[in-house]
């Protein structure tokens, strides 16, 4: 039995299995770098050694973890730190590893090549939405398709007043993520810019940074000027032509995605 507003998953080619399996490799391998850095930033502040914020800072840690010549580190916490590094620098390299086999596919890839070419798309978020995004020619609209990644905010309805709140945790967290992340990065190179859309700078002087990110993200997959019958990841290319041709910042360092 079935309904016209019923829909339907389709089965997922082998291609595209393989494909999401790296992106969920490359997931587990950032949350285990994470955790490795943060162990190492707690145990070596509680001797009074810390370092700046950022992935990259993490190489003066290690650099006083490995130098016999400090004694700063008592032998034993040393020891146990030294094994530590070892395993962010292995993380490390494995997840290089897995990004540079997914660049080369994005550049292999037409419909990635197209979805590039928006600001703030690079190649992990072409590559998952080529991989997680079951049949983009389902969707009736790239409205359809913010609702689907969960872009949309929460009503909060009743007694014929329509209220909306945020955004929710719902639908597909992955995609939503790297869409905002990569919203956030355009919208840091808004301010000063004179090629800058004039909505844009409007609506950031009058609503909060992360909303606007949201927004932002929110036009990526959702166009009420495409054509109806468009697939998802075609009205996504289309966007490129509505944004500031801004470097693409890829999000390779968002946990969890």
């Amino acid at each position: 039995m079935t309904r016209k507003t019923m829909r339907f998953v389709p089965i997922k080619s082998a291609d595209q299995q393989a494909a999401a399996m790296v992106l969920k490799t490359r997931a587990l391998l950032l949350r285990q770098q994470t955790q490795a850095i943060n162990a190492l930033r707690g145990h070596l502040s509680e001797l009074g050694i810390i370092a700046a914020i950022g992935t990259s800072k993490v190489a003066e840690l290690i650099e006083i973890v490995r130098d016999e010549e400090d004694i700063c580190l008592p032998k034993a916490a040393r020891l146990a730190l030294a094994e530590i590094a070892d395993q962010i620098e292995a993380l490390t390299r494995q997840i290089d590893k897995l990004e540079r086999g997914t660049v080369g596919e994005v550049k292999r890839d037409e419909d990635m090549r197209r979805l590039i070419t928006i600001p703030g798309v690079g190649a992990i978020t072409a590559a998952s939405v080529k991989a997680l995004v079951p049949d983009p020619e389902g969707f009736k609209s790239g409205r359809h398709f913010a609702a689907w990644l969960g872009l949309t905010p929460k009503p909060h309805s009743s007694g014929g007043k329509e209220r909306f709140g945020g955004i929710s945790k719902m639908r597909n967290p992955t995609l939503r993520s790297l869409l905002v992340c990569g919203a956030t990065s355009v919208l840091r190179r808004v301010k000063g810019n004179e090629k800058a859309p004039r909505w844009l700078v409007a609506l950031l002087a009058r609503r909060p940074f992360k909303v606007v990110a949201v927004a932002l993200a929110r036009s990526r997959g959702s166009s009420g000027r495409s054509s109806p019958r468009a697939g998802a990841i075609e009205i996504l290319a289309r966007q490129a032509a509505q944004h500031v041709p801004e470097p693409n910042d890829d999000q390779n360092r968002l946990p969890g995605t």
